[in-house]
């Protein structure tokens, strides 16, 4: 082989061998760009995700805080009214005492003192009723732990045992939400005793 040849066939390994690495090159830069993509694309995918956890969370925030604000704008008076309700208390409990004093029945101013006090109960039973606080209905209905305590148990034999016969005092709701219960009376199953003769 000549030198020629010789040089010719080095250079063309060179050629080769440097078109090779070329290729090795091309390729692992094509690899390295491919996962350059991947990694970008499982960044993005986790970015994308903690995005959405976050909106979410930010979601269940504004939610509780509405919720917050609403039952404040509701609620908040709970106590207010449910202290206010001693003055309607306190009215009813006035009414009956005037009417069943011997002395003041003698007077006769007593009908419009009366009718005085019952148009203040009226009025502050609207002030009331304006602002979502309504009595609770117990005539001639069952018995509802959830609305009603029950103070004493009454034998009647024409009502069904567990009908409420008597209020004590008025029971109210705010809105939705319990105010105070109804103190009731309530009817109760009767017992009939009979007496055994005995036979000797």
């Amino acid at each position: 082989m000549t030198d020629n040849n010789k040089n010719e066939s080095i250079l063309n390994q060179e050629k080769d061998e440097k078109i090779k690495i070329q290729e090795d090159i091309g390729s692992s830069k094509k690899l390295e760009d491919e996962v350059k993509e991947i990694t970008v694309e499982k960044k993005l995918k986790d970015t994308e995700e903690k995005l959405l956890r976050s909106l979410a969370e930010i979601e269940n925030q504004r939610r509780r805080f509405e919720k917050e604000v609403k039952d404040a704008f509701e609620f908040g008076s709970f106590n207010f009214a449910k202290e206010s309700l001693a003055i309607l208390d306190n009215l009813e409990r006035a009414k009956l005492a005037i009417k069943n004093d011997e002395k003041l029945k003698e007077n006769k101013d007593l009908g419009r003192f009366l009718e005085n006090i019952t148009i203040i109960e009226k009025d502050l039973a609207s002030i009331f009723e304006k602002n979502r606080i309504n009595k609770i209905d117990t005539k001639d209905k069952k018995f509802d732990p959830n609305f009603h305590q029950a103070m004493s148990e009454i034998e009647d034999a024409k009502a069904l045992p567990g009908t409420i016969l008597q209020e004590i005092q008025s029971g109210y709701m705010l809105g939705e939400r319990l105010l105070r219960p109804a103190l009731v009376g309530v009817a109760k199953k009767v017992v009939k005793n009979i007496d055994k003769k005995e036979q000797k």
